[in-house]
């Protein structure tokens, strides 16, 4: 039976139940098809880009997503507030909660999603499970009974066998997930994985599933309106993940024929159309090496990476979303469905590869977006914004469109190249390093693509001359601007003695590496604009002539052999007594240089033994108390920042003498959070 078409027939007013990117991306279609929008803010986000995007917006509680964005009393009550008569969840927060859903039916609001009962069905992992099956879809082996002990789960993974995965039933997104390779560590994945799964979506059923060795993780769009129709737009493959977390899309697959295509669609249409689906949805499986494939679960709302499936098949899928809300029946048919191009998304995230991925956070100080041809930016936060702990550390989607993969490759490299950013670490040398290896540009992709191919982990790759020369660009912009603002004997060169003297010297830091530049202006007849400087290797040795023009904060950098280099250089205002950051960038290199204070402070020594935080978060478990005797690589405390668990070890065997925090505690990166004395 097809659900009856919504008595919505038009949409006035739309709150956008979300934040950052995706609400500004769903009010950009809304503002297009003349309707009004609302945004909804916490605390943290009073300032946000999508808050000044909107219509107009309304408080809904403070900073924790718990006490603002999870609650369905507070966005029904922002949507009577404001007059909204339609609401959109995006996705995250409420995006799969059907408790939003009825509560929208109950208050005669139209829901820009499923119905209730679907959200529920395809939101319990099993249940969804079993729908698949009775659709024909194949499901991979695993256990989704309703006996939860451990003695159970334990009897069924033997079953099953190693390496297995265990999954949360009630949600997605890598939440709840563990790998387990070895019964012995079957124990301790299922604690933790209760753990987190009952904190993100409040339910610690679990189910086990045979792993698939490097499999491909690709996805089926499909659109359903409530006139019973029914189609897929094709695959994206997600294979490129950290952590369960997607970070690099495309479509189509290159795994992906035309034969492979129809089945899958045929199978996602299939199932949307055996629960009853409505509006926008997402189909998962997974491909092994034989190219067969295994339903995983359904995404009952709109995908992060839904912007590459806009791209290769012309279609705005928030507005098919809107239209379908209004009862309208669905614009194009199967037969119209073709791909006309290629399409990449790269997520960048506020994040530090080089140390596990740990979320980063802090004031954007420096955010320019590239402006590349084929290339589309969605992104939800601006310059001297703050990237909190609170939220998903995701600061933009940067979508590349080609007429062929590798023409989409080049315009993604050249656009992630042309971001300016500083204030946090990024992903996006990561995401350049990723696009380069000679494997995804063979097609060569799996779901352990990132461990396959950086098994020690990523180290950001410094050139060493590129690193040079923007110590130069940023040496040679401050003593422009120290020209420009001296009024003392403005005719004489900057720093001139009448008598030899050593070169002047500037020293920056580069993450752990220093680098220095002696240097004297050349010449008495210059212009702040147009320097030329003696660059010395060290102090004694013999000198080359360099040559720069600064014009606003550009640097062009003409070197000895005549080859010129353009860097955007901008300083971070500080007190004088803190050290300065400088951002300097260029298409081939992007550098945020650190120079000391002339005065710094002692540096504070950190006791042996110290366990220091490695991001900051909230402390979510404390796993021990002072006095404690504990064993190398145990667990003491475990931190939660960014959606992502972290656990903190004891460096050494020993005993907890000092322990700094407690549960529920809000800690910055860089403290000390307990302290192990050595056994002896």
């Amino acid at each position: 039976m097809h659900n009856q078409p919504s008595a919505h027939k038009s949409i006035r007013r739309l709150l956008v139940a979300n934040r950052g990117e995706i609400a500004i991306r769903i009010m950009r279609t809304a503002h297009q098809m003349g309707i009004e929008t609302v945004a909804v803010y916490s605390s943290a986000d009073a300032n946000a880009a999508h808050v000044a995007y909107a219509d107009r917006a309304i408080h809904i509680g403070d900073a924790p997503s718990e006490a603002s964005y999870l609650l369905n009393k507070n966005i029904i009550w922002a949507a009577k507030q404001t007059g909204a008569d339609a609401i959109h969840p995006g996705y995250g927060f409420l995006s799969e909660n059907a408790g939003l859903a009825r509560a929208c039916t109950d208050t005669e609001i139209c829901f820009v999603g499923p119905p209730a009962r679907v959200i529920d069905e395809m939101g319990a992992k099993k249940v969804a499970k079993n729908i698949a099956q009775e659709a024909g879809v194949p499901v991979v082996p695993g256990y989704s009974g309703e006996a939860q002990d451990d003695a159970r789960l334990i009897e069924e993974a033997k079953k099953i066998g190693f390496p297995l995965l265990i999954k949360a039933s009630a949600g997605g997104g890598g939440r709840g997930m563990r790998l387990v390779q070895h019964e012995s560590e079957l124990q301790e994945a299922l604690t933790e994985a209760r753990s987190e799964s009952q904190r993100a979506f409040g339910n610690d059923t679990l189910l086990l599933e045979r792993y698939i060795e490097q499999p491909r993780h690709i996805e089926i769009q499909i659109l359903a309106d409530a006139h019973g129709n029914v189609i897929h737009l094709g695959e994206r493959e997600c294979s490129i993940q950290r952590r369960y977390q997607k970070i690099l899309e495309e479509s189509p697959s290159t795994a992906v024929d035309a034969d492979l295509r129809e089945r899958m669609g045929a199978d996602a249409v299939a199932l949307a159309k055996k629960v009853g689906y409505v509006n926008a949805g997402t189909v998962e499986f997974i491909l092994d090496q034989e190219g067969n494939y295994y339903f995983l679960e359904m995404n009952t709302r709109l995908q992060v990476e839904h912007p590459i499936t806009e791209e290769v098949y012309g279609v705005d899928l928030v507005r098919a979303q809107l239209q379908i809300a209004m009862g309208m029946p669905l614009e194009i048919t199967q037969a119209y469905v073709e791909p006309m191009a290629f399409a990449l998304e790269a997520r960048l995230y506020a994040e530090d590869p080089a140390n596990d991925f740990m979320p980063s956070n802090g004031t954007l100080w420096r955010w320019k977006l590239p402006e590349t041809e084929g290339v589309r930016i969605d992104s939800g936060v601006r310059e001297n914004d703050v990237v909190s702990t609170y939220y998903d550390p995701m600061l933009a989607k940067v979508i590349a469109r080609g007429p062929t993969r590798e023409e989409t490759r080049l315009r993604m490299l050249r656009a992630l190249r042309a971001f300016e950013i500083a204030g946090v670490q990024t992903n996006r040398d990561f995401l350049i390093d990723v696009l380069e290896q000679p494997a995804w540009i063979a097609g060569d992709t799996h779901t352990h693509f990132i461990s396959t191919h950086f098994p020690e982990g990523w180290a950001p790759k410094i050139n060493d001359a590129l690193a040079h020369q923007a110590a130069l660009a940023a040496t040679f912009y401050e003593v422009h601007e120290r020209l420009c603002r001296r009024t003392h004997l403005p005719q004489l060169v900057g720093g001139f003695r009448n008598n030899f003297y050593a070169p002047a010297e500037e020293t920056f830091t580069l993450r752990d590496q220093e680098l220095s530049v002696f240097y004297r202006i050349r010449g008495r007849h210059f212009t702040p604009q147009h320097l030329a400087f003696d660059v010395y290797d060290a102090p004694t040795a013999t000198p080359t002539p360099w040559k720069a023009r600064i014009e606003g904060h550009t640097v062009e950098l003409t070197s000895p052999d005549g080859l010129m280099h353009r860097w955007s250089v901008h300083l971070r205002s500080s007190a004088s007594d803190a050290a300065q950051e400088i951002s300097v960038h260029t298409q081939d290199a992007a550098f945020v240089l650190t120079r000391a204070p002339r005065f710094a402070l002692p540096v504070e020594t950190i006791e042996e033994g110290s366990c220091v935080s490695p991001m900051s978060g909230t402390v979510l478990r404390q796993l021990v108390q002072e006095g404690d005797t504990v064993t190398a690589g145990q667990t003491l405390l475990v931190l939660e920042a960014m959606k992502m668990e972290h656990r903190v070890t004891a460096p050494t065997d020993g005993i907890v003498t000092t322990l700094h925090v407690q549960e529920g505690e809000v800690v910055e990166s860089g403290i000390v959070l307990a302290v192990v004395e050595r056994a002896h």
